[in-house]
């Protein structure tokens, strides 16, 4: 028995929840992040919720790693935002330290961020899908099992956020992009993250789906179920703790590149539960 499924057999402190995943089907997955004036659905595709085992990575007998599971909780001193926003205000403020955590934390050259997202849970808002209705204005939490570039997608992302800097894609460096998720409150006890242990990961196990914005359209993997799986979450996440994981990475071999991820529902939550607030960065990692 490898450690994987000996920290699983014995593993006292997991949850029981239900998951979101994408059914393969004939035509290609696509989610608008707004209503469609012309009356189209907002979400294609099939999808499967099952009932997982998500373990407490808090008290794995191993210490998950980026390049391994493809996810580690990291903590920081860095103050979370008080004017969530003021995108400007984020972008000179917040964005510089926090890349300079995640340049130290991987060991990279050059950390990048290029983007973020705050995510307000509503009230009564349904977790199994993209957290988003209407005009798509008050992003929330997206259950639907995910990661948010693909092969394609990922290289272009890496390509543009260069692009902006005056800069080519080299043959000689490595590039990844990771997540920072991290709560503006806590402890997280609404919609926690959950995530796919990447060395339980098979490519097989994601399906291209668009994503659709009134500017422009991009692509995403959505994960489908294989009994292989191992996931993962860290129950009661505070302000000072930051998740970080792998969304895309150049290197072909020996590393995680992909980690699916969504939220959850964890069973018997009490009624008055604050719901979940958080903001994520999404970082551009060089190593030359």
């Amino acid at each position: 028995m490898n450690h994987l499924s000996s920290s699983f057999a014995r593993h006292e402190a997991a949850t029981r929840a239900y998951l979101s995943f994408h059914v393969p089907g004939t035509e290609r997955p696509c989610h608008y992040m707004y209503q469609p004036e012309d009356g189209s659905p907002q979400d294609s595709g099939q999808y499967e919720t099952r009932a997982m085992t998500i373990l407490d990575a808090r008290h794995a007998d191993f210490e998950p790693g980026l390049d391994r599971q493809g996810f580690r909780l990291l903590r920081t001193e860095v103050a979370v935002p008080d004017r969530v926003d003021d995108d400007a205000w984020i972008s000179a403020s917040y964005y510089p330290p926090m890349a300079e955590m995640a340049r130290r934390a991987t060991g990279a050259d050059r950390a990048l961020v290029f983007d973020h997202q705050v995510r307000r849970r509503e009230p009564g808002q349904v977790t199994a899908g993209f957290g988003r209705h209407g005009d798509g204005s008050r992003p929330g939490a997206v259950g639907r099992l995910h990661n948010d570039y693909s092969e394609a997608s990922g290289r272009a992302r890496v390509a543009a956020v260069l692009a902006r800097q005056g800069e080519r894609m080299s043959p000689h460096s490595r590039y990844a992009i990771v997540n920072l998720w991290r709560p503006l409150r806590g402890p997280v006890l609404d919609a926690p993250l959950a995530l796919c242990d990447a060395s339980t990961l098979s490519v097989l196990d994601l399906n291209p789906a668009e994503v659709r914005y009134r500017e422009r359209t991009g692509e995403i993997y959505l994960a489908r179920y294989t009994a292989r799986q191992r996931w993962y979450h860290y129950p009661a996440m505070t302000s000072d703790e930051v998740l970080i994981f792998k969304q895309y990475d150049t290197q072909l071999s020996g590393t995680a590149r992909f980690t699916p991820h969504g939220a959850f529902d964890p069973p018997a939550l009490p009624a008055d539960v604050a719901p979940r607030h958080s903001i994520e960065l999404r970082v551009l990692l060089i190593h030359h």
